[in-house]
């Protein structure tokens, strides 16, 4: 330990962290000499930073029931709505090229395409295609990534969104086309249900919202609402969900690596098989 007196020039104590700085002030636990902003306020008097990194070091940090810190500040949302503006203006400014290359069509998928799967679900078709889609992502979405932590969050939603591309190619024809982020926001009401089970809280608000939802393609047909895409990524994003609040305080880390791993490859397999049938579907067909 640093000696607790550090005499400067003319025989005074000075802070053992800033021998430049006199000080009359020392931590209450270790005695020595401190500055104003090498101490925080403890329960009784004030600690030194190195003694408060010592003390917290044998505390044990409160999670969330992923596993997450408390009070994560949402990052990947406010950084996935930007990303989809930023493609939305592009779209407009490129035009229909641009939307070609990068909306989803299953038999370019079957050809080696994969891309599309993802890039399609940055994309949007209208003004109000997109704001819906990112209202919501960011009404589910903070409270997801604050409970799920941040790196957990991106696996979900990416997830979902590839979920809801997979049922696309998988259910729909090999001339379908779709873009949009619903799939990916329908895995975070998936996400969020099995978190609200998990936690033994009332669904039915979300169970309203979900029903209203999938009623909308429906409603109103003319939207060309992609239902296909909505449910994929509604089961991806449950499963998902489930194996990260579900995954046991002993082996929490080495699961919820498992469940996305499985799950990613579980799709990478269904899409390549799905792709070999539309390939063998147009080979008869030429």
């Amino acid at each position: 330990m640093d000696n607790p007196q550090v005499p400067a020039s003319g025989g005074q104590v000075t802070c053992v962290r800033h021998p430049d700085r006199p000080t009359a002030l020392r931590c209450v636990r270790c005695d020595r000499p401190a500055c104003p902003e090498c101490l925080t306020e403890a329960s009784v008097g004030f600690q030194c930073v190195d003694c408060v990194r010592q003390g917290n070091k044998g505390v044990r940090r409160a999670v969330t029931v992923a596993g997450a810190e408390l009070n994560t500040k949402p990052l990947m949302v406010p950084l996935l709505i930007a990303v989809n503006v930023l493609v939305f203006v592009a779209q407009n400014a490129l035009g229909k090229a641009f939307n070609n290359e990068f909306t989803q069509y299953n038999f370019m998928v079957a050809h080696g395409e994969w891309w599309r799967m993802i890039t399609a679900g940055f994309m949007h078709a209208n003004l109000m295609h997109i704001l819906f889609n990112m209202y919501a992502l960011w009404v589910l979405g903070r409270d997801l990534e604050a409970a799920f932590g941040r790196v957990r969050f991106l696996a979900l939603y990416f997830l979902s969104l590839l979920g809801g591309s997979v049922a696309v190619l998988v259910f729909d024809s090999p001339a379908s086309g779709v873009l949009g982020a619903s799939g990916a926001v329908f895995g975070l009401f998936g996400a969020l249900g099995a978190t609200l089970y998990r936690l033994k809280l009332s669904m039915r608000p979300l169970l309203f919202i979900l029903a209203l939802n999938i009623a909308l393609p429906f409603l109103i047909p003319s939207a060309n609402i992609s239902l296909t895409a909505h449910l994929g990524g509604l089961v991806v994003g449950a499963v998902v969900g489930a194996g990260i609040v579900y995954a046991p305080l002993a082996r929490r880390n080495q699961i919820q690596l498992a469940t996305v791993a499985g799950v990613f490859v579980a799709l990478i397999v269904i899409a390549y098989v799905r792709s070999e049938q539309i390939l063998a579907v147009i080979g008869v067909l030429n």
